[in-house]
């Protein structure tokens, strides 16, 4: 499994260009099984989905092996207004944002230590679930959530027209 020196870390400006380089290979993944060809990388995506991801995230964990960042989870509590009452109870809820494992050492527990680290940081703070967005033909990744005991309360469907 993962390498015994392998430890979870917040996010340190340090590691700056490391997660601009995870954010993409992510983006690299999507693209590559995006059957309708709609999700791409544009010169601009590794500064700019960085920035996005610094500015929505308020909490970023990194999995650091030799000083390289070969995972990260990043996440936030989600928002609720005062039209969301009016039709649910609005539990306290954290939302991750992104989950990536470097394809060079996935399949080695560092997904599973990213996730139980984030999931133990929501109990912390008193939310009561955790809820993740998944790309529909990821199927790596819902078997992932799936075995985690995530279930599907939503789903959004598309059709080309």
């Amino acid at each position: 499994l993962y390498n015994a020196n392998m430890e979870i870390v917040e996010y340190k400006a340090k590691y700056k260009e490391d997660v601009k380089n995870i954010l993409v290979e992510l983006q690299e993944y999507i693209v590559s099984i995006d059957h309708w060809h709609l999700n791409i990388i544009t010169p601009d995506y590794r500064k700019k989905y960085f920035e996005k991801t610094i500015k929505n995230c308020s909490v970023i964990f990194l999995a650091i092996e030799e000083e390289k960042v070969i995972g990260l989870i990043c996440g936030n509590l989600i928002k609720y207004d005062k039209y969301d009452l009016c039709d649910y109870t609005c539990p306290k809820t954290g939302h991750i944002e992104e989950l990536i494992v470097s394809k060079k050492t996935r399949n080695k527990g560092v997904g599973q230590l990213l996730l139980n680290k984030m999931e133990y940081y929501f109990k912390s703070i008193g939310c009561e679930y955790c809820h993740i967005d998944v790309f529909e033909p990821n199927e790596i990744g819902k078997n992932f959530y799936l075995k985690n005991n995530y279930t599907t309360r939503m789903r959004s469907l598309s059709k080309k027209l």
